[in-house]
């Protein structure tokens, strides 16, 4: 156990700007704010082999169109463009496992609006290579990795944080992206308001015998809904949520006793499927900061917002926060002010806290509506899926906000 009076404290690293968390969110800004100018140093408590790891772990993630333009414009995309599985479609269902969806459903195409894709699935470990490429070959980061932070503090007008080597690190400002359970946003005693569904989520990812067309399907039942995702190479991306439970029993289950338990949920359009690198659960639940912002500090990602996956929106909102971040600081910046002061910190959040706290009651909404086996909620979900898709205009929105490309977006994800 580390033993604080024994630690050696070094000389203090200086920086513009302090990231805690090497995840997604976090590499993300360290790009786009170095693009602007600013010298960045990024914390990250996984060794950089780790990250890079080339196998298949059977994670994915689903970007909106939006987020490929971020990705787009701080020189990720073009590292992971032959990987990444276009979404052309989305098609939303109601039922029970074994019986078929409810004839009632929603299809989106992206043959209706003109941006193209509405958005694209992409593998963890191209991602998280592309990110530490793009890193390493920037001058202005500096990646401190196997390294966490055990105290943070505030003084003359500088942020720093004190790492377990004994390494200090100064900035202007201190950005958590530390997750769910950010000890960033703890420290700054930021508290956090939410609750959990009593649903777990079971990811992995499935080989099938028949192309899926680049179709993302959603399939609502009473436990919580099914996701699969299309993937490159006949694969798919499942993410399955259910009751906590039942997904401890999934979990526990051997490979085929598994696919024997997915399969009529699942259903046989695809043909035959096969589980293809590994699962995970975790569990799912509501978790907000009550601010996204504090003394010469900003959060984002799950550190400033944690929501159910049933819409597939985590990653996406994360980025929005990420490109309206490095956006306010170069404002800033170019006006001569303080990135750290209160009124540009308040900008951010301005920007940010509404759109995260309308997605966020969205998909608990969805969630509780949708999750349950309730015969009055069943007709009336199913009779308001069936009045979007028979509206083209109505439709033609939904399909621009699953895309990203509705609300205030940050310049970076304006193409």
């Amino acid at each position: 156990m580390d033993n604080p009076a024994c630690r050696v404290i070094l000389s203090p690293m200086d920086t513009d700007i302090i990231i805690v968390g090497g995840g997604l969110n976090g590499p993300a800004l360290a790009l786009a704010a170095a693009q602007a100018g600013f010298a960045v140093t990024i914390i990250d408590s996984l060794a950089i082999d780790r990250r890079k790891r080339p196998d298949f772990d059977g994670r994915s993630y689903a970007l909106a169109l939006s987020s490929k333009r971020l990705l787009q414009g701080i020189g990720v995309w073009d590292a992971v463009d032959d990987d990444a599985q276009p979404m052309l479609e989305i098609k939303v269902t109601d039922g029970r496992a074994g019986e078929g969806p409810s004839p009632w459903m929603l299809h989106f195409d992206h043959a209706e609006i003109e941006e193209g894709p509405m958005g694209f699935m992409v593998e963890d470990r191209h991602l998280r290579r592309a990110f530490l490429d793009a890193m390493a070959a920037e001058p202005l980061i500096t990646q401190l990795s196997k390294e966490t932070v055990v105290s943070q503090a505030i003084q003359n007008a500088r942020a720093s944080v004190t790492l377990a080597s004994g390494k200090v690190v100064t900035g202007q400002i201190l950005v958590g992206s530390d997750g769910r359970r950010s000890g960033t946003a703890e420290r700054a005693g930021i508290k956090r308001t939410g609750w959990g569904y009593g649903q777990t989520a079971v990811v992995c990812a499935v080989a099938h015998d028949k192309p899926h067309g680049g179709i993302a399907h959603q399939f609502f039942m009473p436990g919580g809904p099914l996701a699969i995702l299309p993937l490159t190479e006949n694969r798919s991306s499942i993410v399955w949520s259910e009751t906590d439970a039942r997904a401890t029993e999934l979990a526990a289950m051997n490979d085929e006793d598994f696919l024997d338990a997915l399969r009529p949920a699942f259903g046989s359009f695809l043909g035959q499927i096969s589980l293809t690198g590994a699962r995970f659960t975790y569990p799912l639940g509501l978790t907000l900061a009550n601010s996204l912002i504090g003394d010469r500090l900003a959060l984002v990602g799950d550190a400033a917002h944690g929501m159910h996956p049933i819409a597939g929106q985590g990653l996406n909102a994360g980025l929005r926060d990420v490109a309206a971040l490095a956006e306010v600081l170069s404002d800033a910046r170019a006006r001569g002010e303080d990135i750290g002061s209160p009124q540009v910190l308040e900008r951010y959040q301005q920007w940010r806290r509404f759109d995260t706290a309308t997605l966020a009651l969205a998909t608990d909404t969805f969630n509780r509506l949708f999750s349950n086996d309730n015969p009055l909620l069943r007709a009336a979900r199913d009779i308001g899926m069936g009045a979007v898709n028979a509206i083209p205009g109505l439709r033609r929105g939904f399909i621009r906000e699953a895309a990203g490309l509705t609300g205030d977006l940050p310049k970076l994800m304006q193409g």
